[in-house]
């Protein structure tokens, strides 16, 4: 008998070591096959667009005309549309933005193309939207737990090298140019900014909160290399930056036009502010960073105007999508929603020679700047690809905007659709956070409709009142899901 028991017992025992064995085993497989698919992972560039990319170029390289503008886009990274005083703040001192609000174009309804960073600036550069630019999400620096995250998930890590941005275009066609900031859309070979037409750049690869923060500099025969190690005191940040951008613009050719493309980290998250710049904003911090910023735009007009073309050169200030953790935002919403709050951000065109003074209702967006150089340059488009801003050069001298209708997108998802009159907001889902619990609810809301004249807030949904607008809104928001799934990269 107590053989037989000790039989059992130690099929018993064999049996428990093998269900003990299979969490073990299931584990070491999860392991090996997320380490093998993230290790196996390839973003791959299409080799057919990347020729006619190389074709198109060749084909507008040209001597600039004289009359040509010098270019200056400065985006600041989560300046809110309130955060300045041309557009009401009146405890964050801006004076140098305001002074060329004053006297150029000021949007009230200009949008950034996503509601976070990487993507809004790919659109911004390429003129696409952007599943059309091929990065709907945020790299991180190779090696770190989210990019390996993003590589798990099969996400870009990096612009693709097809795209044309518009420092190609510039370049091409005669431009000096160079970047100062935050590149933010890979550190991978062949995605850098010296390899997307700037001649020049310093700046970052990545957001500020991002480790390690360093910043590189390079040009386009050289390469690129880290010239400041982390860690980085970033309270020198605005000194480096303007340093650097003064000295492109001391040192370009009169004869030349230039294109700067002045990308600060500022006012993201974590604040920084030199000494000098500390307590004098009755906004804190965050207003102390925001003045430091407008103290960089002031040092790149001096230059501007030292380079003796000030009144050739148009200056467009933007940010890539509203305030994060502070700052002011339009409306509902913050930073990561498509929501005013997230998307409305400010905008200034300033160009003496052709741009009066004035406010626009006209609706634009980020990827309207690449076919609105097109156009001020009568430069033809590439003709292998969809762009799916327009030329608003018209609206920036008091006409209409060349927009029927906008198209908000986050994480390659269409959220909404915005006329200038109404917003139509699919079903989605919409969080509700409750403090303090950390975990927010997600709950599907919608669609809604809200009338932007009479509720900017986004407060009210009228879609039971006003259905004949909602079944228009709907239908060209079921049109444009159907365009990006039958060519989501807009190739022709």
């Amino acid at each position: 008998m107590p053989a037989i028991m000790s039989a059992r017992l130690k099929i018993w025992l064999k049996r428990l070591g093998l269900l003990l064995a299979l969490p073990v085993l299931a584990v070491i497989f999860a392991i090996g096959y997320v380490s093998v698919k993230i290790a196996t992972y390839q973003q791959l560039d299409d080799a057919a667009h990347m020729a006619s990319k190389a074709d198109y170029l060749k084909s507008i390289a040209r001597a600039a005309p004289d009359k040509a503008p010098d270019l200056v886009v400065i985006l600041f990274d989560d300046l809110g549309y309130g955060d300045v005083g041309f557009t009401g703040n009146q405890i964050i001192a801006t004076p140098h933005m305001d002074g060329l609000a004053a006297k150029g174009m000021v949007l009230e309804n200009y949008y950034a193309p996503a509601p976070v960073c990487s993507p809004s600036r790919a659109a911004m550069l390429t003129g696409r939207l952007p599943p059309r630019a091929g990065l709907t999400h945020v790299p991180f620096p190779s090696g770190t737990t989210f990019d390996r995250l993003n590589r798990f998930f099969g996400n870009p890590v990096r612009l693709p090298r097809e795209e044309i941005v518009l420092a190609d275009i510039l370049q091409a066609v005669g431009y000096e140019t160079a970047m100062v900031g935050k590149w933010h859309m890979g550190d991978h070979a062949g995605s850098l900014p010296t390899q997307f037409g700037f001649q020049r750049f310093f700046g970052t690869y990545y957001s500020n909160d991002m480790n390690p923060f360093t910043l590189v500099s390079g040009t386009a025969d050289k390469g690129e290399a880290i010239s400041h190690a982390a860690p980085f005191d970033q309270t020198q940040l605005n000194r480096l930056y303007a340093e650097s951008a003064e000295r492109f613009i001391a040192e370009a050719a009169t004869d030349k036009p230039l294109f700067l493309y002045f990308a600060h980290n500022f006012p993201h998250v974590p604040l920084y502010a030199a000494p000098s710049e500390k307590g004098r904003s009755d906004a804190g911090l965050y207003g102390d960073v925001v003045q430091g910023l407008d103290d960089t735009v002031g040092r790149i007009i001096a230059a501007l105007k030292q380079r003796g073309r000030f009144d050739n050169t148009l200056i467009l200030i933007t940010s890539d999508n509203g305030p994060w953790w502070e700052g002011r935002g339009f409306g509902r919403g913050r930073k990561g929603v498509s929501f005013e709050g997230g998307i409305r951000v400010p905008f200034i065109a300033h160009w003496p020679q052709q741009i009066k003074p004035a406010r626009s209702a006209a609706l634009a967006m980020g990827t309207d700047l690449l076919p609105t150089m097109l156009d001020e340059l009568n430069v033809p488009p590439p003709p292998d690809r969809v762009l799916d801003g327009k030329s608003i050069a018209a609206s920036l001298r008091g006409g209409a905007s060349p927009h029927e209708v906008l198209y908000h997108y986050a994480a390659g998802t269409l959220m909404a659709v915005r006329s200038a009159t109404h917003k139509y907001r699919d079903r989605k889902a919409v969080a509700y956070p409750t403090d303090p619990v950390r975990l927010p609810i997600w709950q599907a809301h919608g669609p809604w409709l809200f009338d932007m004249r009479a509720d900017p807030q986004e407060a009210y949904d009228i879609s039971m009142q006003q259905t004949d607008m909602a079944a228009r809104l709907k239908a060209q928001l079921d049109a444009k899901n159907a365009e990006m799934k039958a060519n989501p990269r807009g190739w022709k």
